[in-house]
């Protein structure tokens, strides 16, 4: 009998990195000139699971959101792993935006995954578990084959390959 191999595609995000991405985006924004003595700070909800950025303006708010973001990606986290509310005004002049980590791969983007790996006509099975996907094969190439050719496509969320067996 042969073994089958296989792995899962979770969209799932760390909360302790993204932490420590958000914390070292604040001591950039304390110390740069152009926001230093400002109201501008970014805030990590571990209950609610959000993220919330204050500023004084939208410029600020496009500056420290590209912080963030530089310190995410130095912390291994794609920037498509959050997910945006979109910007408010807030109490006084100041603008908020309330971001939220991605947990999961919504249905429909998971069909799209399934659909995309059937197109490729490669022999492996792929069956949506809750919000992730299993792909199996008795091959072990033709799962590196979906994963290379999944990391081209862009499902507007941030996928991991994990589970590799």
């Amino acid at each position: 009998m042969v073994q089958d191999f296989s792995f899962d595609i979770v969209s799932k995000v760390d909360i302790q990195n993204l932490d420590n991405a958000i914390n070292n985006a604040m001591k950039e924004i304390k110390n740069r000139y152009d926001l230093k003595n400002t109201s501008c700070s970014i805030e990590l909800d571990k209950g609610a699971q959000t993220i919330t950025m204050i500023g004084d303006a939208d410029f600020q708010m496009d500056q420290i959101t590209e912080v963030l973001y530089q310190k995410m990606i130095k912390c291994g986290i794609d920037i498509k792993a959050i997910k945006s509310k979109g910007r408010e005004k807030a109490g006084g002049d100041k603008v908020r935006e309330v971001f939220t980590p991605i947990n999961g791969i919504e249905q429909e983007i998971t069909k799209k995954i399934v659909k995309d790996i059937k197109d490729l006509k490669i022999k492996v099975q792929a069956s949506i578990q809750g919000d992730q996907l299993r792909v199996s094969s008795k091959n072990k190439d033709d799962l590196q084959t979906i994963i290379t050719n999944m990391r081209t496509k862009s499902y507007g969320i941030a996928l991991q390959f994990v589970n590799y067996r």
